[in-house]
């Protein structure tokens, strides 16, 4: 069975009609690229539209304010993407007069682009012969080969990459990147596979082996923190709020949050009332907005979150009514917080 081959014709019946697809710009291609790193296609769809209406050019996102670009990003997650996306904007823009480098080896050097993104604007925009080596192509390849390569150790990256090197269609292999691609997004998913209904079946080997559910091997566990944040939505005497600016680096640089109490532990609420009573003298009242912890998954971390809301006989000199607080780009928990607690 020639593997690329079925995978192509596999792919001209079943593909989504995506608009990223219907278009070699390089500019849409690298911005559907960046915006579906560990992101599914039905969430990160929505975005690529708000994105390519309000900056239908490079230039337009080069030109535009970092808040806005967060803004527009907001509850996509993994936001230094976002900031490296208008870099690189700014850098495509100002310093190769808003035209992307038409090969794989030059687009390596634009900032925050690395071999996978410059694989594909290469093979998609370009129709250059590179590979593109995403976690669904490390699924189809380590199954359809038994491959039992930990791909998340170091010699997994250059042993898939060779693989795909050798079976991508030289002729076709931007239709071979996209097909091998959307073979493992909507064929050969993680989970309880369709495979007697796959075209590959015959030739599989973890199919042949009764390996399927083995495939691929991950080994390496991502160690998770748990933090304890308690936000405080602080109103002053003319109703307006606070919020602050994070610039350190970690989670969330560049974006807003309300003032923050952070703890080590889960703490009951007397210690985090005389926290606030601490830092904040000129309070009236208290309250706890709700009970229960929120906790908010990221990556590494498990975020329990808290909102309190404060009351103070004072005036705050630089204070964000509700509608200014809200034109703010905030992680999306704190916007959907917001968004239900107006004052």
């Amino acid at each position: 069975m020639n593997f690329s081959k079925t995978l192509i014709t596999w792919y001209l019946q079943n593909k989504r009609d995506l608009p990223w697809r219907n278009t070699s710009d390089a500019y849409y291609i690298w911005l559907s690229e960046i915006m579906l790193q560990q992101t599914r296609v039905a969430q990160g769809l929505p975005y690529f539209l708000a994105f390519t209406k309000t900056f239908p050019t490079v230039f337009d996102l080069a030109n535009a304010d970092e808040e806005q670009v967060l803004k527009l990003w907001q509850g996509l997650g993994y936001y230094s993407r976002a900031r490296n996306l208008h870099a690189t904007a700014k850098q495509v823009a100002f310093e190769e007069n808003g035209k992307f480098p038409n090969h794989y080896k030059a687009l390596l050097k634009l900032k925050g682009i690395g071999e996978y993104t410059a694989a594909a604007i290469a093979s998609f925009s370009y129709n250059e012969a590179v590979p593109v080596v995403d976690g669904n192509v490390y699924r189809v390849l380590s199954r359809y080969f038994n491959i039992e390569t930990d791909i998340a150790s170091r010699k997994a990256k250059k042993e898939f990459t060779q693989l795909a090197t050798e079976l991508i269609d030289v002729e076709q292999p931007a239709l071979f990147n996209q097909a091998i691609m959307e073979f493992g997004a909507l064929q050969c998913v993680p989970k309880s596979p369709d495979c007697a209904n796959c075209p590959l079946n015959n030739s599989c080997l973890a199919f042949g082996m009764k390996k399927v559910d083995q495939l691929p091997v991950k080994l390496k566990k991502t160690t998770i923190k748990n933090r304890y944040l308690n936000y405080l939505l602080i109103l002053d005497s003319e109703n307006k709020s606070i919020a602050n600016k994070r610039t350190s680096k970690g989670i969330w640089q560049n974006l807003y949050e309300l003032p923050l109490i952070e703890t080590t532990q889960s703490e009951n609420d007397s210690v985090i009332i005389s926290k606030i009573k601490d830092e904040f003298p000129e309070t009236e009242s208290i309250t706890l907005l709700d009970s229960e912890n929120r906790i908010h998954k990221l990556s590494h971390q498990h975020l329990h979150i808290r909102f309190w809301k404060l009351e103070l006989n004072k005036v705050f000199e630089v204070g964000f009514t509700y509608s200014e607080l809200m034109q703010l780009p905030f992680p999306i928990v704190l916007h959907n917080f917001l968004e239900n607690n107006a004052y």
